[in-house]
Formats: C-alpha cells, sequence, structure tokens
C-alpha cells in the first residue's frame, strides 16, 4: 500500500528502485507517531512530506559524473569571577576568518566604506557569508538583560548600565573595528536557504540578524557567536525590511531565556532594547526592537541546502570541515558507529574519540568521518524535539532554515507552550495543514534532517574514496554512481532508526522524571504515559498544570477510588471539565489514570507495602524540580507585550524574566535566589502560575515579526 501510494503521488516522483527505502522511513514516522501518540490519528501529509526524494536530486553532479555544552544547567551558573565589561571579554571572528565572503565586499573595509542604505537585497554566491554593520539607531533604550545570559558569557553584572554595553547591543558600538585604520573584526550575516512548509525556497539567509563576535567565556569554555536581531537589511532581506518588531522580541527574549532554564537545548538572549525612532509596517504601525542573542553556533541545515541546490560541492566539503573542527571541537568529538546499527536500542552509546581517518563498517554501509558529523547532528535534534515533546513546546515554524545543526531551539516565531492538551494543535494560523502541529515535530524534525543527508550524501556515500583526489576535483563517476547511492540510503537509514531510539529513549525519561519514577517499566508507557495524555485531551486539561498539580499531591491522599476521585478535580479548570463527560466522567478517568500512578509510585518509592512521609516528601520535592510551577504562555505574553508596548511599563519585564530563570520555585516574590533579595509581584506571579483564562487558550499568531 505504500508503493502505491508513493508510486501514484503527482508530487514525489520515486524510482521504483528506492521503493525499500523510503518505506522503511514511512514505517519508521508511523511506528513513531504511533508509540507515542497511538490516540491521534496519523499525520499523513507528513508521512507524504517525508516520502520527498533522498538522493536523486540531492546529490551533487551524482548524475553527471570543541565540543561545547549545550544549556546552562536550569539556567544557573556559578558566579564568575573573571566577569569582564562587554568591551574587555574575548573576543574572535573565526567564522569570518575560515570561510569565504561576498565577493562583493571581499573585506571588511569593502563593506564599511559603502553607506549603509546601498546594501541591499540580492542574490550571494559562493560565498557562506557577507560582511555587513548593523543599521546606526538613535536613543536606544535597553528595556531588559538577562542576568545568567551576562553571567555565561562572562560580562560583568552591571556593566549593562554602561553606555558602551547600550550601544553594542543597539548595534551602535562595533566591538574590534578599528575606524582610523580601517581594518579589525567586522559584523556579518550569513548566506542560507531552506524548505518552508516543504517547499524549496530558494536563498534565505540573516535577513535582519547580523553577528557581531565570538566570545569564549574564560570560566567556562564554551565559545558563543553575539548576533542582533532587527539590526537592518542585509543582502539576504528578500522583500523585507530587516527590523524587527517589540512584539516579537519580547517573545523571543523571554522564551530563550526560559527554554535553557528547563534545560531544553537554545539559543539565548542577552538583552531587549527598544528603538524609540523606528517604526515598522507589519499588519499595523509598530515599534521596532533588538534582541541581542547568542548561540555557541547560528549554523542551520539551510546553509547546506542551498549549496546542494546550487550544486557547490567544494564550499560543502569547506562547510562540513568547519562545522566539525571549529564548532564541535574536532573530528575525533564525534560519535562512531553503533556495535549493531540496525538495531541501536540494543547497542551500546557511541564511542567517541575516532582518528578522522578511520573508516568503521562493512563496505555497503561504511562510515567515514563525514557520517560521523551526520550522527551528531541527528542525534542531538532527536534529544531536543524529545524535550519539547515532554514540556509541551511547539515551535510553530519548523523548516530548514529553522532547524540547527548544534540541535538548539532556535529562530522563535509563533511558538507556544500546550494549554489544553491538543496534539493537533500549531501556534501558528498560517499553518493550515497542521505541518508544524505538536503531534508533527518529531517526524518534521526528521524530514529536515534526510534534507541534510540528502546535502551531506555524496559525501557519505564516498565511503572510503572520500578524500581521493580525484573524487574531490571530479566527484562521482556514472559507473561509481549506483555504489554511492545503495551505501548512503543504508547509512542514512540505519541513522534514522538511531534518530528513533535516541527520540524514544530521551522522551521516556523525561516523562519519566516529570511522573515522579525512579525507573521507566515498557508498561509504564501505555499505562500512564498515553493514557495520561488521553485523559488531557479528551477532559481538555492543561498540559503543565496537571504535571506541577500531580506534584503536590500527596501518597496518602490516594488510598480510595473514592479518595482518588475527589483528588482528580485539582487537574480540572475552575470554571469546569470542558472535555467530553463532563466532571463525572473527568472525576472517573483521572481517579483510575491516579491509581496506576500511585502503584508505580509505591514501586519505586516504597517497600511494596506503603511509601513513608519521607519518602513521599523527596518525590515531590524531585518532581517539583523537574515540572515548571511558570511557563511563559502566550497569553501572558500577550498582556506583557500590552503593558510595554500601549502601558509604557518596563519592570514588568524585569519580572518575567526573573520568574523564566526560575520556573520550578514555588513562588518568587520576597525570596532570595542566587543572594539577592526579590520584591516582585505575588499577585501577579499567582495569575501567570493558575488556571489560563478560558479566551487565553490555545492561543495563535502569525510570523509576522
Amino acid at each position: 500500500m505504500t508503493a502505491f501510494l508513493l508510486h501514484n503521488s503527482p508530487v514525489f516522483p520515486v524510482p521504483i528502485k528506492h521503493f525499500s527505502f523510503f518505506t522503511t522511513y514511512i514505517l519508521f514516522i508511523e511506528y513513531l507517531c504511533y508509540l507515542i501518540f497511538n490516540h491521534f490519528p496519523r499525520p499523513r501529509e507528513a508521512v507524504y512530506m517525508l516520502a520527498h526524494r533522498i538522493v536523486h536530486r540531492s546529490l551533487p553532479h551524482l548524475r553527471l559524473a570543541q565540543m561545547a555544552s549545550q544549556f546552562s544547567t536550569n539556567g544557573a551558573t556559578a558566579a564568575n569571577a573573571s566577569a569582564l565589561p562587554i568591551n574587555e571579554i574575548p573576543k574572535s571572528w573565526s567564522f569570518t576568518a575560515k570561510l569565504p565572503p561576498d565577493s562583493v565586499f571581499p573585506t571588511p573595509a569593502a563593506s564599511h566604506k559603502t553607506p549603509r542604505d546601498e546594501i541591499l537585497p540580492r542574490q550571494v554566491r559562493n560565498a557562506l557569508f557577507t560582511w555587513v554593520r548593523p543599521m546606526a539607531v538613535e536613543k536606544p533604550e535597553l528595556l531588559a538583560v538577562s542576568p545568567t545570559a551576562m553571567r555565561d558569557l562572562g560580562i560583568a553584572d552591571g556593566d549593562e548600565k554602561s553606555d558602551d554595553f547600550v550601544n553594542t547591543v543597539a548595534g551602535n558600538k562595533l566591538q574590534g573595528w578599528d575606524e582610523e585604520k580601517q581594518e579589525g573584526g567586522y559584523p556579518w550575516a550569513q548566506c542560507y536557504g531552506g524548505f518552508q512548509f516543504g517547499q524549496w525556497a530558494g536563498q534565505l539567509g540573516d535577513g535582519r540578524a547580523i553577528s557581531l563576535f565570538e566570545t569564549t567565556n574564560p570560566s567556562s569554555g564554551v565559545r558563543y557567536e553575539l548576533q542582533l536581531k532587527g539590526a537592518g537589511l542585509t543582502p539576504y532581506s528578500r522583500f523585507a525590511d530587516g527590523k524587527a518588531v517589540l512584539r516579537s522580541s519580547i517573545r523571543e527574549f523571554v522564551v530563550s531565556e526560559a527554554l535553557n532554564a528547563l534545560g531544553i537545548p537554545s539559543t539565548r538572549a542577552l538583552s531587549l532594547t527598544l528603538l524609540p525612532g523606528v517604526k515598522v509596517r507589519r499588519e499595523t504601525i509598530e515599534p521596532g526592537a533588538i534582541v541581542a542573542r547568542f548561540a555557541q553556533s547560528w549554523l542551520r541545515i539551510g546553509n547546506f541546502d542551498i549549496l546542494r541546490a546550487r550544486g557547490d560541492r567544494d564550499l560543502i566539503r569547506k562547510l562540513v570541515t568547519y562545522v566539525a573542527e571549529d564548532v564541535f571541537g574536532g573530528w575525533d568529538t564525534l560519535p562512531g558507529r553503533l556495535e549493531d546499527p540496525d538495531k541501536p536500542t540494543e547497542s551500546a552509546p557511541p564511542k567517541r574519540g575516532i582518528p578522522a581517518e578511520t573508516l568503521e563498517g562493512p563496505s555497503e554501509s561504511a562510515e567515514n568521518r563525514f557520517t560521523r558529523l551526520y550522527r551528531e547532528i541527528v542525534r542531538r535534534n532527536a534529544l531536543t524535539v524529545a524535550k519539547w515533546q515532554a514540556y509541551g513546546f511547539m515551535n510553530g515554524v519548523l523548516n530548514t532554515d529553522n532547524t540547527s545543526l548544534f540541535g538548539l531551539s532556535i529562530d522563535f516565531g509563533p511558538f507556544a507552550f500546550m494549554d489544553n492538551f491538543d496534539p493537533s494543535y500549531t501556534p501558528n494560523h498560517d499553518d493550515h495543514m497542521l505541518r508544524y502541529s505538536y503531534k508533527n515535530q518529531p517526524s518534521i524534525i526528521w524530514w529536515n534532517l534526510v534534507r541534510l543527508g540528502e546535502s551531506l550524501g555524496e559525501l557519505i556515500g564516498a565511503g572510503s574514496q572520500v578524500d581521493d583526489e580525484r573524487f574531490i576535483k571530479d566527484g562521482v563517476k556514472e559507473e561509481e554512481a549506483d555504489g554511492i547511492i545503495a551505501r548512503a540510503e543504508k547509512v542514512i537509514m540505519q541513522i534514522g532508526e538511531e534518530y528513533k531510539a535516541v527520540f524514544l529513549g530521551e522522551y521516556k525519561k523525561a516523562m519519566t522524571a516529570r511522573l515522579g519514577l525512579k525507573t521507566f517499566k515498557e508498561k509504564d508507557f501505555e499505562e500512564l504515559f498515553s493514557e495520561a495524555l488521553d485523559s488531557m485531551e479528551s477532559l481538555e486539561l492543561d498540559f503543565n498544570l496537571f504535571f506541577r498539580r500531580l506534584s503536590l499531591v500527596k501518597f496518602d491522599e490516594l488510598e480510595t477510588e473514592a479518595a482518588r476521585q475527589e483528588k482528580a478535580s485539582v487537574f480540572f479548570y475552575s470554571d469546569g471539565v470542558t472535555g467530553a463527560g463532563g466532571e463525572t466522567e473527568g472525576r472517573k478517568r483521572v481517579g483510575e489514570w491516579l491509581g496506576k500512578w500511585r502503584q508505580r509510585i509505591l514501586e519505586d518509592w516504597g517497600d511494596g507495602q506503603t511509601v513513608s512521609g519521607e519518602q513521599d516528601e523527596e518525590r515531590m520535592r524531585a518532581m517539583k524540580k523537574v515540572n515548571p510551577n511558570f511557563v511563559p504562555r502566550s497569553w501572558i505574553l500577550d498582556e506583557i507585550i500590552k503593558r510595554v508596548e500601549k502601558d509604557g511599563e518596563r519592570e514588568v519585564l524585569d519580572r518575567v524574566i526573573h520568574m523564566a530563570l526560575h520556573p520550578f520555585e514555588d513562588g518568587w516574590a520576597g525570596r532570595t535566589l542566587e543572594g539577592k533579595e526579590y520584591k516582585g509581584d505575588a499577585e501577579e506571579e499567582t495569575r501567570w502560575t493558575s488556571d489560563v483564562p478560558r479566551l487565553g487558550r490555545a492561543m495563535q499568531c502569525s510570523c509576522s515579526s
């Protein structure tokens, strides 16, 4: 049946010889969705999209002849004794030093002497970036900074009050550039392409994001790239204006730090700056703003998409080498072949420390260093999307240009955290086909990773020939094509199995912790995970409130069925059960689930007969450390945007970022955190952590930002 669907699809004309390959991946996606969401319909559209051609279009000319930590643990780091002003933190520009620039501006000086209003959108070829400075702005107003981001970058506390800091994060001060000598480090914008909503969109690139410099924190050894979003036109702005509105900038500033604090790999946000003199036309005229954001790498799958589309074999190889050696810290840091690639769940974790020239595995599926790089990127993204699913986060626009090579949550537009649990929910009101809905995120990330496999397919499929001078220069000969295609297919298919295993392993781990269990048992998936999600969907219960409130349920409150049904009401909205069956059915269903959960708590925390008060308190403390009391929901962000933009409030930003940075606390107002007393607003905190207002549930927004 699968082969029939593919064979008769006008969109995906796949050669007969590839049926077994595509069938495997369709079954993989269906199986993945079944395991996690067996109570909803399979995402048929996502299955079809996954069946897109894998190799014959993607291998250029094929038919013609430092390992950095991903995030700060829960947003907290030790005090940085070596923190410095932003002027003095160490800076580098390795990306621009090691990769080819736009030939129109071959040097920073060539770009700098060009009037800013003459640097306009155009096609850029044979380059990975363009040197371009941010637009100058008048009287920038620093609205907020993230104290955790300051520490992670090694910037001294209090430096945000300096003019140099404000002018740097507003784009007015060029760090590292010698104006008199016309030399030094200089800002740049990346060139990339991408598939948007499954369709090739051509050249995209940093249309309003400009990177300033890289900086390595001496205390942590982690290197970050600091970038301004909303800093003006670049050659990659296409039909847009290079600006960002305050509305979307507030959303990105808060969610970047919130995800990091939850332990979800993410790009970060240092500061939010209002540009009083900049007005931006979207649906209406809105105030402009800049977010100073940072990441270990801003490279994404789209960086390879554009090179593959243009058949630029040389640049693909250069960029791959840069990613392995400079972003990930060396070829020997990458994960090697599994003991049995066809059975990843039965294999030990992949070994690292493998020399670059080493070839692993039999000839038909031989893995060279480029395969190991692909595996690293796949595994990182599998871990991240598993955490999204476990915490109910949706990116909203998972195009290939929004999929990070480093495995980070990246580029926040119409994102959201889940309110009422609805697997078909998408926060993007332009996503009419639900392509980027909650339930489709695991399969869409894999779809994107297959696009990366297409770009790297020639290097992966070459096996032992990958460093032959003839291959490097001329590529694949016609008589070699079938063998290289077969090897690439085989390897990517095996790594697909690894993606599934890593995803499911991390998802089980996160959900086990959220439910307060010490161990995972296979029956938990059906009896606890799936049944909890089923009940939340049917009864229209709030996803994150369910877990936080479960953290407060005491073992001895669930001794009888009547007691469990009585306790079930803590998971309901104060306005009642709005889902199927009403409150009576809700109490019965949740009560039954609580009985199964109680038995597992007894097995994991007790002696088989009972759970002591001390053990139960320890269990509750453990649950509260992984089940946030606060997440930045859409209705909260909308309220903050109105208060800042329309009412002129400022302190509300400090309060929301404080809560976002410490999401697991029982409360914030009047408490001392990290050695500082925090005043806060208790009434505001209660509103933001209680029931979601009926009209604030499952909100959607546009990509316009």
